[in-house]
């Protein structure tokens, strides 16, 4: 974590709730159906392309991860503040859907089959192509900035 800057932007490959509802949804054998799917994953593939980005400041993978928890992780590691902007995080409208029929927050859900970034905001745009595909999967977004001052690197206080 010692690359992170403030300015740097945050990015998700993808939207974030679909592993978690998919497997709520399995365990109570539940009659709510869909196109929910458990977390399938190019993460692989999307992690060799990344580290050829010169400013990818962190990288993880969200294996049996909680999506805010990963800011949480973040800030804790660095003191940084990080904004997330809510509205730009993807959820799938059907897994609002669920999650509010059930009382869920999709950001409190297990996410598979996704990686979140922070990198240089001078390569958010190169990012984000690795993570949409010609597929069509064009669902990756920025969802926040790091902010503020690092604890770390704040002067220490003299005895007066």
């Amino acid at each position: 974590m010692g690359r992170i800057e403030v300015g740097d932007a945050i990015l998700v490959s993808g939207p974030v709730g679909d592993h978690g509802i998919a497997v709520l949804l399995a365990w109570e054998k539940s009659e709510l159906q869909g196109k929910l799917q458990f977390g399938t994953s190019r993460v692989p593939s999307i992690t060799r392309a990344l580290l050829l980005l010169r400013e990818l400041h962190f990288m993880r993978g969200s294996i049996r991860r909680i999506f805010v928890t990963v800011p949480h992780e973040i800030h804790r590691g660095t003191g940084f503040g990080i904004r997330l902007r809510q509205s730009d995080i993807p959820v799938r409208d059907s897994v609002q859907t669920v999650c509010e029929i059930l009382g869920y927050d999709p950001l409190y859900l297990v996410y598979e089959g996704r990686v979140m970034v922070v990198v240089d905001p001078s390569e958010a745009d190169e990012a984000l192509a690795v993570f949409r595909p010609a597929e069509g999967d064009q669902e990756a977004e920025s969802v926040g900035t790091v902010e503020g001052v690092s604890q770390r690197q704040a002067p220490s206080r003299q005895a007066t």
